[in-house]
């Protein structure tokens, strides 16, 4: 698993472009920085790894283009040693983004194979957060609460299952509408009973699958 001095001057130049495109955080920059997103990719993708776009991952799932990444990551503003839930591991990129900001991540993906995959590709690259295989829509009632919630699929309503296991004073940041197209929003949790939904632009996802079968 090749990491050279090309794949990091590549990195560097795609930290600078999202940057340009209004990601501010440097803790998320460095991130985005430091992790070899060719690795998570088949090798048909190599060559594109670094430009900000998509690429299909299998089980009809992608791993997201950097930007989101960066502005999910940005949005949910980690403190070092917060306990997040990610909803929808997929490739692993954006679990090793959030471990990179200091977070412990619990993240859970409901397609098996996508389990199996990165259960063990991410500890080969150095990378251990908590991996479970389930309902997104359920959370991880078990390890809850948690300071911060992110979900990384299109989903067709807001789980209110995922605001109980909040915090109060966290925040989740979920893409949402049941269209090709979803609106990104924050939720932070004033009380136990209130918070506050905020809107943050369109964005594309794949949809967040119903429960598992």
């Amino acid at each position: 698993m090749n990491d050279t001095f090309k794949h990091k001057g590549l990195r560097k130049k795609l930290a600078e472009e999202i940057k340009a495109k209004g990601i501010s955080n440097p803790d998320v920059l460095k991130a985005i920085e430091t992790i070899p997103r060719h690795l998570f990719l088949d090798s048909s993708f190599l060559e594109f790894a670094y430009q900000d776009k998509p690429f299909p991952i299998g089980a009809g799932q992608t791993i997201s283009q950097p930007y989101t990444v960066a502005f999910q990551s940005q949005l949910l503003n980690i403190k070092k040693g917060e306990k997040i839930l990610e909803v929808g591991t997929g490739s692993g990129y954006q679990a090793c983004v959030l471990v990179e900001l200091g977070a412990k991540v619990f993240t859970i993906e409901r397609q098996k194979s996508l389990y199996q995959k990165t259960k063990v590709f991410l500890p080969s690259i150095g990378y251990n957060p908590k991996m479970f295989y389930g309902d997104g829509y359920a959370g991880l009632p078990a390890f809850a609460p948690f300071d911060k919630v992110i979900v990384t699929a299109g989903a067709p309503f807001i789980p209110e299952k995922l605001i109980l296991q909040l915090k109060v004073g966290g925040i989740l940041v979920i893409p949402v509408g049941e269209n090709d197209t979803q609106t990104m929003i924050t939720i932070l949790k004033t009380s136990e009973t209130e918070y506050i939904k905020t809107e943050h632009g369109s964005f594309r996802f794949v949809p967040l699958l119903e429960d598992k079968t």
